[in-house]
């Protein structure tokens, strides 16, 4: 059943299950922190307004109940003998006082010594005309002036503010408190000035709370989108799709993002080719000359190959059997890059010899195809310090290369330039030359610019990798430019100086790049 359902899932994109999206969290972290904000702004502003509040209150009642009190001890009538404040109940005074409460929204009440009421702008029957104010207040109002927020030990039934002063007036001991005024207001903080800056502040909360919400919300989807793109192409690449591509519309880390990803998208889209290709190819690779071997070998067995054509026949198996070596030993070499264990030893010996050498092995070839060779003449003895196995592997290439691809009756040419920390060598041949679609593409694993294989008929894709590699190996490094039906040039530069060394103590495996090549115009 196991295996049933493994075969059912494969070729489909894996699903995965989202517990939380980054949508929701970048939402839900965006909004606590503006709520917490609000509240901590509300709570702050909310303290400051209640104690200017406070403070503002206070003032006015004290101001009113002094003004008050000083009208009082300019038209009262006081009788030291028998203690007693005489008021004018006159309907002026009456209203004067009324006014005076009216506008500041506050009761105004005027008790004796013993706390009993005299005069209150309330009517007839209220809190202050049935009962005593407590002894403590008026303790505290002897002072000077007094202001509470409370209910003043129980004489209100709510909280309120009050304030108050002493009356003075003169008695047979000379001036002495003779009453007290008070002014009290509700203690509210719903009218007035403090819930008309409260509406307003909370009408502009809303309205940022609303706009901040929706900025919140586009700028998490539009952050979270790339990241759900790639989510999606990540999982058709699983399938081998590699087609999906993400959108870049930023330049931030998003978009740096998103491009980097695109970028492997193309480098796993162009590798997928490569190895199709790749397979192609070495299944034609084997096919063939195992197919020749198989049959010539056969016909000598059966008799159908005369005895004296035999050698003629044994020599084209010979040469099928070593492409096989060659196509087993670039096989082996890729194997080896991969797993890190391509070392280098090194030695000294004279590369214009070895060059020498790998070109006298094409000389029939190069008299075939009528090809003429310049730039030798140049040349002198070049002692260098390298692995002379690797270096024959990446001069035997160019040089294949150059003699495959140059145009009959063509030219191949051969430079040198020496420095004080390094020698590079030029291979030029005549020719088709390279696109400049292909040329960066060139030293990529698999990769064949003849893919009709009309010239390159024995080729892998696989020596200009090997090639690059080698040279990065010895701190060097190769180079190609190439014009259209004109020429194509690759350079190869080797350190002569202690270079290499540096190279040496780096980590031994070697990490494949792409290099950015350039086309001249």
């Amino acid at each position: 059943m196991k295996q049933r359902a493994d075969q059912s899932r494969k070729g489909k994109a894996p699903r995965f299950r989202v517990r939380r999206s980054l949508f929701k969290k970048y939402l839900t972290f965006g909004l606590t922190i503006l709520l917490t904000s609000f509240i901590a702004l509300s709570v702050t502003m909310y303290i400051f307004v209640n104690n200017y509040w406070e403070r503002e209150k206070k003032q006015n009642l004290l101001d009113n109940a002094q003004r008050v009190a000083e009208g009082i001890e300019d038209s009262a009538i006081y009788l030291p003998a028998s203690h007693t404040l005489i008021l004018d109940e006159h309907k002026l005074f009456g209203l004067t006082y009324s006014s005076i409460s009216e506008i500041i929204d506050a009761d105004i009440f005027i008790v004796d010594n013993k706390g009993e009421c005299l005069f209150c702008t309330e009517d007839k029957g209220c809190i202050h005309d049935t009962s005593t104010l407590p002894t403590y207040v008026m303790a505290a109002t002897a002072s000077g002036e007094f202001f509470e927020s409370g209910n003043l030990g129980g004489y209100y039934p709510d909280n309120r503010y009050t304030a108050g002063v002493p009356i003075i007036a003169a008695t047979d001991d000379g001036e002495g408190i003779i009453a007290f005024c008070y002014a009290s207001t509700a203690d509210t903080f719903v009218s007035g000035l403090p819930v008309t800056f409260l509406q307003i502040f909370l009408t502009a909360a809303a309205i940022m709370l609303v706009i901040v919400i929706i900025f919140v919300a586009t700028m998490s989807y539009s952050m979270s989108r790339p990241l759900r793109q790639m989510s999606s192409a990540a999982k058709k690449f699983a399938v081998g799709d590699f087609s999906a591509r993400v959108k870049v519309s930023s330049d931030d880390e998003i978009g740096e993002l998103a491009t980097a990803f695109n970028y492997m998208a193309d480098s796993l889209s162009s590798s997928e080719s490569m190895r199709r290709s790749f397979i192609s190819n070495v299944s034609h690779e084997l096919k063939t000359p195992m197919t020749t071997i198989a049959g010539f070998i056969d016909g000598m067995l059966d008799g159908t190959i005369p005895q004296e054509r035999q050698p003629h026949y044994m020599r084209i198996v010979s040469n099928e059997v070593k492409r096989l070596s060659r196509l087993v030993t670039s096989m082996l070499s890729l194997s080896r890059i991969d797993r890190g264990e391509l070392k280098i030893n090194r030695k000294k010996f004279d590369l214009f010899s070895m060059l020498i050498t790998i070109l006298a092995s094409y000389e029939q070839k190069i008299i075939e195809r009528k090809l003429h060779i310049t730039g030798l003449e140049d040349f002198r003895s070049i002692t260098v310090n390298a692995d002379p196995d690797l270096m024959y592997q990446v001069i035997y290439n160019l040089i294949e290369n150059a003699v495959k691809f140059t145009n009959e009756g063509g030219t191949i040419n051969f430079a040198v330039e020496e420095t004080r920390y390094d020698i590079s060598v030029m291979i030029t041949n005549t020719g088709a030359g390279i696109a400049p679609e292909d040329i960066r593409f060139i030293f990529d694993r698999f990769y064949k610019t003849d893919k009709s294989r009309s010239m390159d008929k024995k080729g892998m894709g696989l020596g200009l990798y090997i090639a690059k590699t080698i040279m990065r190996l010895h701190g060097g490094d190769i180079f190609v430019d190439s014009r259209v039906n004109e020429y194509t040039r690759f350079t190869f530069r080797l350190p002569t100086t202690d270079e290499y060394k540096k190279t040496e103590k780096r980590e031994s495996k070697y990490v494949e790049t792409t290099a950015t090549n350039e086309t001249e115009e």
